[in-house]
């Protein structure tokens, strides 16, 4: 089998059923593997995807009282505003863009630490990175952790149901494995600790980026807003990381094809150009499955790009020494290809553009 076909470690409910097709699990059985893949007592290699749930249950307290003793319009506004925009750019920024794609570099570690830690920690960069490389592999197809066919909760579970990598890769898998995080400034796991942990990761920087990044923030919030602020803003992150995980059944049309002509240039897969997720967070996520390694997907006019901004905001300042920019292709290729009488622009698994 090919390296992206056995990164991932598999459901107990298989990729695909004996017809070779998409096996959709009921939702009992999605919240059966997902219990089961947090349990560290059955196996300690489950630590990371419980850690990827704990920070949420860690959250819950802030919430609880924001809502009963610190709650205003303006501290709910706050919360708005972090979740929606800023938490939502940051991932793109760096889990999507930087992390997983490479598609600008840091002039120093420095600079990669500072944007590491702009908004408050929600999951490991380990439970993000790999797994989107198998998706952009396979978008849409069964072995894509996220495969919107899969429905909702196939989804919105998928962090703990799909996105950790096997427990049983080779030292050579496993060492390509770890390449899609060496530039990442995680602490990686040699191949023997991987084989007692499960993990690229190593729980002792995890945890401890966690706990220090936690501690840094509510210190900061708390003495520009007091209590009430860190709450509001601890509560906007927990609420980011929940719905983000739906963007992943709607940036994908729900699993039905929902391209729009003129909007939606890749046919090739699923994903759509939303205008929520492009404005508040630079994610037009088709142009981005168009190209991927492009520091910036905001290609139209008004597909404005807040992740961009901050990139080239950053290399202007010297703090990112270089980055991928694939608009004028975009626009030469799609663009000014269909203005041209004759010319048919190629399209991903389409034909023309009507």
């Amino acid at each position: 089998m090919a390296f992206i076909d056995i990164l991932l470690q598999q459901p107990s409910y298989g990729w695909t059923n004996a017809q070779g097709e998409l096996s959709v699990p009921s939702t009992k059985q999605l919240f059966s593997e997902a219990f089961s893949r947090i349990n560290i007592f059955k196996s300690k290699k489950n630590w990371i995807s419980l850690i990827s749930w704990l920070m949420a249950v860690c959250m819950l307290p802030f919430f609880f009282v924001f809502i009963t003793k610190y709650f205003s319009w303006p501290l709910f506004i706050v919360v708005v505003m972090y979740s929606m925009i800023i938490m939502s750019t940051h991932g793109t920024i760096w889990f999507h863009r930087f992390c997983t794609h490479k598609s600008y570099k840091f002039s120093s570690p420095v600079w990669r630490f500072i944007t590491q830690n702009l908004v408050i920690k929600t999951f490991p960069e380990e439970i993000y990175v790999v797994s989107h490389h198998v998706h952009h592999s396979k978008s849409d197809l069964p072995g894509d952790p996220y495969n919107p066919k899969g429905g909702f909760w196939y989804c919105m579970l998928s962090d703990v149901n799909h996105q950790s990598i096997s427990k049983t890769l080779s030292e050579t898998d496993y060492n390509k494995a770890a390449h899609f995080m060496t530039h990442t400034g995680v602490q990686i796991n040699s191949y023997k600790q991987y084989q007692r942990w499960g993990s690229i990761a190593t729980p002792l920087y995890t945890v401890a980026l966690w706990l220090l990044n936690w501690a840094a923030w509510y210190t900061i919030l708390y003495f520009i807003g007091g209590h009430g602020l860190a709450c509001a803003v601890f509560t906007a992150a927990m609420m980011w990381f929940v719905l983000v995980r739906a963007f992943n059944y709607t940036g994908h049309g729900k699993g039905e094809e929902k391209h729009i002509d003129g909007i939606d240039f890749d046919r090739s897969n699923l994903s759509i150009n939303q205008t929520r997720p492009g404005l508040f967070s630079g994610e037009w996520h088709n142009n981005h499955h168009l190209y991927p390694g492009s520091a910036r997907a905001g290609f139209l006019p008004y597909q404005i790009d807040l992740a961009w901004i901050y990139i080239y905001c950053m290399h202007k300042i010297g703090a990112v020494s270089s980055y991928r920019d694939s608009k004028k292709e975009f626009l030469k290729k799609y663009v000014a290809a269909k203005s041209e009488p004759g010319k048919v622009p190629q399209i991903p698994g389409n034909a023309a553009i009507s």
